[in-house]
């Protein structure tokens, strides 16, 4: 009995492995952008409430990279707002956005397809100015995440690079919130990690 229990572990394992060495990943939508400009386009998470002037995610990123980033962050948008605004984004003839939105659309309660049908729609139409777009993440829910099927959906099928879940690891750690919910300069300086390695490869 034990050793079929163990021929099937050994199985499950040796097909789990391949998967992952197998799993295609999804080409990247217009990549090596063609514009010239770098943004980062969302909400109080991009603006960087919270953060001294200069340690918005952001800007550490600019630092860390030696090139300038446009902040397009404004507090209190939904995804329905950056629908909205989207001209003024591909007015700068960028070559990589970085989006985040998703935080607002839960305190509001605005239904999960609503969200993410706009945030597809952003997606689109960004990527049809000729931009290579990075999909930034955020935990919907306190306990359940009911987001992150839906970010990594429209990753895959849309061609994006995906960072998840910008605030892992940060809410709930006072060394790294400014509030409830907005990072201080420790906690952006984390959120600008986890993105840096995306954002280099997204500039090659």
């Amino acid at each position: 009995m034990k050793k079929i229990i163990t021929i099937v572990f050994v199985v499950i394992l040796v097909t789990g492995t391949l998967f992952f060495i197998f799993k295609k990943s999804p080409k990247i939508t217009n990549y090596p952008g063609k514009g010239k400009t770098i943004i980062a386009f969302g909400d109080s998470l991009v603006k960087g409430n919270g953060a001294t002037t200069g340690n918005d995610f952001s800007s550490v990123l600019s630092r860390l990279l030696g090139v300038p980033i446009i902040n397009m962050g404004i507090p209190g948008n939904t995804s329905a707002d950056g629908l909205s605004r989207l001209e003024s984004v591909n007015i700068e003839d960028p070559k990589i956005v970085m989006i985040l939105f998703g935080g607002n659309d839960f305190l509001q309660k605005v239904k999960v397809e609503e969200t993410f049908k706009n945030l597809d729609d952003i997606v689109v139409k960004i990527q049809n100015s000729g931009a290579v777009v990075i999909l930034l993440g955020i935990k919907g829910g306190l306990l359940s995440d009911q987001y992150n099927e839906y970010f990594e959906d429209i990753a895959q099928n849309r061609g994006t690079f995906y960072v998840p879940n910008v605030l892992s690891g940060l809410i709930g750690h006072s060394e790294y919130m400014s509030d409830a919910i907005h990072p201080n300069d420790a906690g952006y300086k984390k959120i600008a990690e986890k993105i840096y390695p995306v954002l280099q490869k997204a500039l090659k």
